[in-house]
């Protein structure tokens, strides 16, 4: 691996969220610094092909220097430089919360006042009527024009689409942030914040094989939107294998699943003991990726106080971890639990990878954006789980 700096910047261009999530996109290997004014020596945060294994803060107290409390800690030195350096890393993995998730908590800390900002300026903390749930608005690279075959413009508050009506087209954002919402019993969910490179719509609807939309589109800002040639992409994906289709499409479902089972943790309907009835554990190796070939499986997080529903999987769907991927489910960040008559076949990896960097632009991006959407929503379910259920106001 050639070694060297192969990233450099201003914070205040590029937030430590969206370099964790450049750097983690790109698979990178090597050592981002954080480098303030307000601190003798750089935080360091270690990449092993894309995955954040450990971190350093000096100006901790010892217990809490290195791991996961200093990730959180860098969030609040929001002036300085940064360099990220490709190089083997030699420290040793005590990192195992995926990045979505740490970018997530990261921003949440800061936004609370649990993570102070470094700097010569003190941020009075938020009170707990001031307190709100933070989405981070997520970003896709930059857009493949040569998808794009039409552009629209919403402003502010227009509908984009709506939950359960029909559309077959994806669009990319060009500029401006989409909520994506989920219609409840107690009003309108925000789900998601998404924004320029994002993509609105599913791989379903350019595969044309489910036209319902599953969830509300309006634009946040004033946005531009790009119409992608939903044809090109089926063709795209049509000429991938039958197994790299087939997890592409159970990754498409498994947002669907997640989304769904998040709302019901919200509303507090999460009927976990019916989830999991007739159900033993599976025991999902580091290295191993599978496909259902019979049976049911059920992915759920455990908590410090709960078990949390993410996901019912079946035929043809996978399970284990993804090497090119992010979705901060099995095996660090979910438990497997399966039907008797379970079975499964495994995948080759590597083949899998392979065919993954070969993809044509925008349709590898569509399947990182999806994998990020279910990282950020089963945090969400995770907070939605700590939270009361608002009472449904009378009219």
């Amino acid at each position: 691996m050639e070694s060297g700096t192969v990233l450099t910047g201003n914070l205040s261009f590029l937030g430590l969220g969206d370099l964790l999530q450049l750097v983690g996109s790109n698979g990178g290997t090597g050592i981002l610094r954080i480098i303030s004014k307000y601190a003798a020596e750089p935080g360091l945060i270690y990449f092993d092909k894309g995955n954040i294994i450990s971190a350093s803060n000096a100006l901790l107290e010892a217990k809490k220097r290195i791991g996961i409390d200093a990730v959180y800690s860098l969030f609040g030195w929001i002036e300085g430089e940064f360099e990220f350096s490709r190089e083997d890393v030699q420290v040793q993995k005590i990192i195992t919360t995926n990045r979505m998730e740490i970018i997530l908590d990261g921003l949440r800390m800061v936004d609370d006042g649990v993570v102070p900002i470094l700097g010569p300026v003190s941020f009075a903390k938020k009170t707990d009527a001031e307190k709100g749930p933070t989405i981070p608005i997520i970003k896709g690279p930059l857009v493949d024009y040569m998808y794009v075959v039409d552009e629209e413009e919403f402003y502010k508050g227009g509908s984009i689409a709506q939950e359960n009506s029909h559309g077959a087209w994806v669009w990319v954002i060009l500029e401006g942030v989409v909520d994506i919402i989920k219609e409840t019993s107690q009003g309108p969910l925000t789900m998601l914040k998404i924004a320029d490179g994002a993509f609105v719509g599913s791989m379903g609807a350019f595969l044309f094989q489910s036209t319902l939309r599953s969830f509300t589109a309006v634009a946040a800002t004033n946005v531009q939107l790009g119409v992608l040639d939903s044809q090109r992409l089926s063709n795209d994906y049509a000429g991938r294998s039958r197994e790299f289709r087939e997890l592409a499409l159970s990754l498409d479902k498994r947002l669907k699943e997640v989304t769904d089972k998040a709302v019901g943790v919200y509303l507090k309907k999460n009927n976990i003991k019916e989830f999991v009835k007739d159900k033993k554990p599976f025991k999902v190796e580091e290295d191993k990726l599978f496909s259902i070939t019979q049976g049911q499986a059920c992915i759920i997080r455990k908590t410090k106080n709960a078990l949390i529903p993410l996901a019912s999987l079946g035929m043809d769907d996978f399970i284990g971890r993804v090497p090119f991927l992010d979705i901060g489910h099995e095996p660090d960040g979910a438990t497997v639990l399966v039907s008797e008559d379970f079975e499964v076949t495994e995948l080759d990896i590597d083949s899998l990878q392979e065919e993954y960097k070969q993809l044509p632009l925008t349709l590898k991006n569509m399947i990182e954006n999806v994998a990020t959407c279910v990282s950020i929503t089963t945090s969400s379910a995770v907070s939605f789980q700590k939270k009361k259920v608002p009472k449904k106001k009378n009219k």
